[in-house]
């Protein structure tokens, strides 16, 4: 698989199939659950973000404890490739339960079935993709290969997250109940998460010398050292600011379009344009990534994108063809977000390898995980209470106040966020010659069979 520090193509393409899935179903999530929610089951939008925070509070716990977990497992399936195999169908159930809510439920157990629903889901997205994710830090320990093998995931993962994205409300256009047309596309997504995971399990290999590895920090304790280690706190600081401002983005995206522009047959149009100009520049940033460090290169996309986001705060209240210009602005800047965080923290992980001698990439990506997660759905909650605040009513014209709130939080709030990420990226300390420097250390280690 790996040939002087260089995987296979065939490997980085195997690889990538199993983040097909988890596109489709992250892209659902993000754009549409919420609107589901709101305009499809017909559930108060607080009420919904409420549920939906509760259910993030497991995150708190189970991300960080997965990760350590899959680094103490060894089998003869492998230390992460396990769980993905193991894990696939469980995850395919909870995608489906998650795009259902029974009929004539009073609000206290619509609140216990959507964080119910929500716990299930997360605990199944965690219990594979965590090791699915270390398994980037852990084919290849190149600097640039990193960066390669998370353009190749990108390549594949951005054309499925555009599938999600426009392919949903296909979907539910094809039933006279929107959530009927949400239930189907649940199970469809629900199958594929399961298959692509699988696909990947059976083509990948994990190398035998961390593969047979076991941890041996307790739980608490490597969970604290993540936030002991400078350079991956400055990382998820960053991802953290970043990423909330990009749920906050997606999930009001349609509500932006529905109302604020009257758009809203358009919204798989503008999605495509945004999702295919991030595909589009994948390799384009990690080409640059090959001459800068990964750290300012990653800034500059979010400083491109958050800029394009500020300006659909001056869009008037009527179709603009100036929303597809955006769209394709903001693209090219966010797709630095596929591309260089991923690549970031096998880095880091190296850096706690030389320190303890010890694989702990699942409890790293688990604390990741946590950051993202959290992030996400901070964003999507804020949305819903942003909505209830501001007298948000499904499926009819909203107010002055209401249009507002919502140009507000989907434009400059994000903005800023992005602009507060700015400085912890631009100063990022992991460049390509400290890295090299840690490797080289690991590799007199690894001689010396002290790893």
């Amino acid at each position: 698989m790996e040939q002087n520090g260089k995987l296979k193509w065939t490997t980085k393409l195997i690889y990538g199939v199993g983040d097909v899935g988890n596109a489709v179903v992250n892209s659902a999530v993000q754009f549409f659950l919420m609107i589901f929610y709101t305009d499809g089951a017909l559930i108060a939008p607080a009420l919904a973000a409420n549920a939906l925070l509760v259910g993030k509070i497991w995150d708190a716990v189970n991300d960080p404890l997965f990760g350590w977990i899959s680094d103490r497992t060894t089998s003869r399936f492998g230390k992460r490739r396990v769980y993905m195999i193991f894990g696939a169908l469980p995850l395919a159930v909870a995608v489906m339960l998650l795009w259902v809510v029974p009929r004539g439920l009073t609000d206290a157990w619509i609140f216990a079935w959507i964080a119910g629903t929500f716990v299930l889901f997360d605990t199944a997205w965690t219990l594979t993709n965590v090791p699915y994710y270390t398994l980037t830090a852990e084919l290849t320990d190149d600097y640039d290969e990193r960066a390669s093998l998370t353009a190749f995931r990108m390549v594949l993962g951005v054309p499925a997250y555009i599938v999600g994205a426009a392919l949903t409300p296909a979907i539910v256009g094809l039933f006279v109940a929107k959530r009927a047309g949400y239930g189907a596309a649940g199970v469809i997504y629900g199958l594929l998460a399961a298959a692509v995971l699988w696909i990947a399990a059976a083509g990948l290999r994990e190398r035998k010398k961390i593969s047979q590895a076991r941890a041996e920090t307790p739980p608490w304790r490597a969970f604290v050292a993540t936030f002991k280690n400078r350079p991956f706190v400055q990382l998820i600081g960053a991802y953290l600011i970043a990423n909330t401002a990009f749920a906050l983005v997606k999930t009001l995206l349609a509500y932006f379009l529905t109302y604020q522009l009257g758009m809203e047959d358009q919204v798989p149009l503008v999605m495509f344009l945004l999702l295919a100009f991030v595909g589009l520049f994948l390799f384009p940033w990690k080409r640059l990534s090959d001459r800068w460090n990964k750290g300012p290169a990653y800034a500059l996309g979010l400083a491109i994108g958050g800029s394009a986001v500020a300006a659909t705060f001056l869009l008037p209240h009527e179709p603009t063809p100036w929303v597809y210009v955006i769209a394709v602005v903001a693209g090219i800047g966010f797709s630095a977000n596929w591309v260089f965080p991923w690549a970031m923290v096998p880095d880091v992980v190296d850096g706690d390898r030389l320190e303890t001698g010890e694989h702990r990439g699942g409890m790293y990506y688990g604390v990741w995980g946590l950051a993202l997660k959290f992030s996400e759905a901070l964003g999507l909650t804020a949305s819903g209470w942003v909505l209830q605040l501001f007298g948000y009513v499904p499926n009819v014209e909203q107010s002055t106040r209401t249009l507002l709130s919502i140009r507000l939080f989907f434009g400059p709030v994000p903005a800023l966020f992005f602009v507060a990420a700015l400085p912890l990226l631009i100063w990022y300390p992991i460049t390509r010659a400290s890295h090299a420097a840690t490797r080289e250390k690991l590799a007199v280690m690894e001689a010396a069979h002290k790893v």
